[in-house]
C-alpha cells in the first residue's frame, strides 16, 4: 500500500494477532473429528448413562423459590399451579433445577450455544424471513455459551417424562429418549462434512419435517403446519382483541391478561411504554427503525406466559400498520441471567435481553426480524419479538397424542438440536466423540430414565411444599409459597393445561 501512514509497534503486533487468527492453519475434519473421539478416553460413553442425586444436593423447592423472589409475587402462585399440573410441566418450568443437577455430571469440554432449557415442548415451526415454515428450539431465554451435553441430556429426560405424561409404557420412553439422541448424532455426523455456510443457511423446512414423518403421523403434521400457517398477526387479533369506538383493545382476561395503569414499580404505563420504544428502537438495525416507524400503537397489556418465565414481567403491544387489517403484535419480557451462567465462564452481557437475542439469532439463523432489547431504568433487563409468526408447536394432551409416533415426534426434535449447535461448535469433534454405534444413544437413554425419576419426586415435593403453604410454616419466614387457599385455588382456575404448548 502506498502512502501508508506508519503504524505504532504496539498496534503493529495486536493487527498481527488479529490477522493470525484467520491466517493459522485450520484442522481438517478428520483431525478434528480423531481429536473428538480421543476425549472417549477421559470421558468414556458410558459414564454419561449414571444419574444419582449429588451428597447435598441442593433443595429443588428451595432453588424455585429463589428465583421466585426475583418475579412479580402476585403471579408465582400461578406458576407454582402450572408446574404442578404434572412432572413434565414441572420439568418444563425448573430449568434452574436440572442446570444444578448436572453441573455434577461428566463433560468433553467441547462448548456450544447452548439452548439451556431444552426440553420437547421447546421445539416448533415458526415463519423465517422470507416466510417459509421452518422447525427448530422456540424459546431461547437460558441461551448461553456451554456444554452440549447439557442440552441433550435434557432433551432426553424431557422425552421420558413428556412419554409417561402422555400415557406411552417404559419402553416406549425409552426409545423416545434414545431416538432423539440418536438423530442428534446422525445428524451431528453430517453437519460435520458440510461446509460452514451450508451448515449455516441448513434450515429444517416444511417438507424435511414432512418426509421425515412416519404414515400414522403424517396427517397430523400436516394440520400442525396449516394450523401454523393461519396463527398470523390477524388470527391474534381476532383471538385477543375486540373493537371498541372503532379502534382495537386487548381483551383482559384476568390474572392472565391485564391492562394496567402502571408497572409493577409505580411508574405510569405511558411514561414506561414510552422509554421501553427508545430502548428498543436503540437495538433495531437502521432498515428495521424505518419498517417499525410505519406502525401505530393501539394497545398494551401485562400477558402471563409459558410456565418458567411466569412471573417475569411480559407484556404485549398491539400496533396497526397499513390500516385495521394490518396489525402486528409486539411482545416484551424481561430477561433475567441465564440458569446456565453460575456453571460456565462466558462473556459478560451488559443486557441479558441482547444475550438473549444474540443467541437466538446464532441457533435459530432465521430469526425473528423485529429482535431488539433494553435496559430500563431500574435495572429491569428486557427483550422484544413478535408475539405469533406463524408459530405453531406440537400439542403434547394425554387424550390427542398418538403415543406411537411420540419418538418419530423426538427424532425431529434430536435433528433441530444437531443443527443449533452445529451453527456454533465443532460439529465435527463432536461428531468424532458420539461415535456411529448407539453407545451414547444407551448411555443418554439410562441417564434419562433416571432422571426422570428424579423429576416425579421434586414434582412430589413441590406439592408438598405447597400444600403446607395454606398453613402458617413456610409464610412466616418469608416463602414465596406464602398465600391464602383462595389465592391458589384462583391460579388453577386461570391455569391454562400446562399439557399444551403455551404463548
Amino acid at each position: 500500500m502506498q502512502n501508508a501512514m506508519p503504524v505504532a509497534p504496539a498496534r503493529a503486533e495486536h493487527y498481527a494477532k488479529v490477522l493470525a487468527r484467520f491466517t493459522a492453519p485450520m484442522p481438517s475434519v478428520e483431525d478434528r473429528m480423531a481429536a473428538g473421539k480421543a476425549l472417549r478416553r477421559r470421558v468414556p460413553h458410558e459414564s454419561h448413562a449414571d444419574y444419582r442425586p449429588a451428597p447435598g444436593r441442593q433443595d429443588p423447592v428451595g432453588l424455585l423459590e429463589a428465583q421466585a423472589r426475583t418475579r412479580l409475587p402476585n403471579l408465582v402462585p400461578i406458576r407454582y399451579a402450572r408446574m404442578l399440573a404434572s412432572p413434565f410441566a414441572f420439568l418444563r418450568g425448573s430449568a434452574i433445577v436440572m442446570s444444578a443437577d448436572l453441573a455434577g455430571t461428566p463433560v468433553t469440554g467441547l462448548t456450544v450455544q447452548a439452548c439451556g432449557d431444552m426440553h420437547v415442548a421447546n421445539f416448533g415451526v415458526f415463519a423465517s424471513a422470507e416466510r417459509n415454515l421452518v422447525f427448530g428450539v422456540n424459546d431461547l431465554d437460558e441461551t448461553l455459551p456451554g456444554a452440549w451435553e447439557w442440552d441433550l441430556k435434557r432433551l432426553a429426560a424431557s422425552a421420558v417424562v413428556a412419554g409417561k405424561f402422555v400415557g406411552a409404557d417404559k419402553v416406549l420412553c425409552e426409545e423416545a429418549a434414545r431416538a432423539a439422541v440418536r438423530s442428534y448424532r446422525k445428524r451431528m455426523r453430517e453437519y460435520a462434512e458440510m461446509g460452514n455456510l451450508a451448515v449455516w443457511y441448513s434450515r429444517i423446512d416444511e417438507r424435511a419435517v414432512l418426509e421425515t414423518a412416519s404414515p400414522q403421523a403424517r396427517k397430523d403434521v400436516e394440520r400442525a403446519l396449516a394450523k401454523a400457517r393461519q396463527r398470523g398477526h390477524m388470527q391474534v387479533l381476532e383471538k385477543m382483541a375486540e373493537l371498541v369506538d372503532d379502534r382495537h383493545r386487548i381483551v383482559e382476561e384476568r390474572p392472565l391478561i391485564v391492562r394496567e395503569t402502571h408497572t409493577s414499580d409505580g411508574r405510569p404505563i405511558a411514561e414506561a411504554l414510552g422509554r421501553t420504544l427508545e430502548l428498543y428502537l436503540e437495538s433495531l438495525p437502521e432498515e428495521r427503525k424505518s419498517l417499525f416507524a410505519r406502525y401505530r400503537i393501539m394497545d398494551v397489556a401485562r400477558k402471563v406466559v409459558g410456565v418458567g418465565s411466569v412471573g417475569t414481567r411480559c407484556w404485549v403491544i398491539l400496533l396497526s400498520g397499513n390500516g385495521s387489517d394490518d396489525p402486528l403484535f409486539l411482545q416484551y419480557k424481561e430477561a433475567q441471567p441465564s440458569v446456565l451462567a453460575p456453571y460456565f465462564k462466558t462473556r459478560a452481557w451488559k443486557c441479558e435481553g441482547q444475550r438473549v437475542v444474540v443467541g437466538q439469532r446464532i441457533i435459530q439463523g432465521a430469526p425473528d426480524i423485529f429482535l431488539g432489547w433494553g435496559i430500563q431504568a431500574n435495572g429491569n433487563h428486557f427483550y422484544m419479538r413478535q408475539l405469533r409468526d406463524m408459530k405453531g408447536g406440537a400439542t403434547l394432551d394425554p387424550a390427542t397424542t398418538r403415543t406411537k409416533t411420540f419418538p418419530d415426534y423426538c427424532k425431529l426434535c434430536g435433528w433441530a438440536l444437531a443443527l443449533a449447535h452445529a451453527k456454533s461448535g465443532d460439529p465435527a469433534a463432536i461428531a468424532g466423540y458420539l461415535g456411529k454405534s448407539d453407545r451414547m444413544d444407551e448411555a443418554v437413554a439410562r441417564f434419562a430414565a433416571a432422571y426422570a425419576e428424579q423429576t416425579d419426586r421434586d414434582h412430589d415435593a413441590l406439592a408438598k411444599a405447597a400444600l403446607s403453604s395454606f398453613s402458617c410454616s413456610r409464610s412466616s419466614s418469608g416463602s414465596s409459597f406464602s398465600g391464602s387457599r383462595e389465592a391458589w385455588k384462583r391460579a388453577r382456575v386461570s391455569n391454562s393445561a400446562s399439557s399444551r404448548p403455551l404463548p
